[in-house]
């Protein structure tokens, strides 16, 4: 741990540092765009019809990402502690969210304006590469899982869950069963089944 650096500037560093070997001069103009914000469980950080205003990362709590319609919750995705969260279509677009984004636990997280990562990705060449990189990973998931709900055999897509999601095996631990269950477009019968079968493989 840098002294350098505060507690969550720390968590940061290491964040990034997964994907490029930041210098403290590189990390230091991405240190001073960060902002920490922290919400009880239950709370509600994106709001259908509020437009996505920031990327954050979750250092603590649990929160989950939804949809609903018609009535019916369809889960968008989960973000644990050391995971980054946004909602893509409405920041990008800065169109009114159709999704909602709601803290299961009390959360803190830390986060970049909009505004603020713009100007910094006209200026910091490796913080520009992060970028880029994290976007990936985010687009890379959302293709996998995509795929993977393609498949009406629930076996079939419980063990693409397993091999393709990377963050797989933390969702089973941390997250209810019900939640991984929507997730996978599964009824919470038919994912308790299908998981008690691969197990016995």
């Amino acid at each position: 741990m840098n002294k350098a650096f505060s507690k969550e500037e720390n968590i940061l560093y290491s964040f990034l540092n997964t994907v490029y070997p930041l210098t403290e001069l590189e990390f230091k103009p991405i240190a001073e765009i960060l902002k920490k914000k922290k919400y009880k469980k239950g709370e509600i950080i994106l709001d259908i019809g509020q437009v996505e205003t920031k990327t954050s990362l979750l250092i603590k709590g649990f929160v989950h990402q939804y949809v609903i319609i018609e009535g019916e919750l369809f889960t968008i995705d989960f973000s644990l502690s050391g995971m980054s969260f946004n909602n893509l279509t409405s920041y990008i677009e800065n169109s009114p969210s159709y999704q909602i984004q709601k803290a299961m636990t009390d959360v803190e997280i830390l986060y970049f304006k909009k505004q603020d990562i713009e100007k910094l990705l006209l200026k910091s060449q490796p913080f520009c590469y992060i970028y880029t990189k994290l976007f990936e990973q985010v687009h890379l998931e959302r293709e996998k899982r995509s795929l993977l709900l393609q498949h009406k055999d629930v076996f079939k897509k419980y063990e693409l869950f397993l091999k393709t999601i990377e963050k797989s095996k933390v969702f089973i631990a941390e997250i209810p069963q019900k939640l991984i269950a929507n997730y996978l477009s599964m009824t919470p019968e038919s994912y308790s089944r299908v998981k008690k079968e691969y197990l016995k493989k």
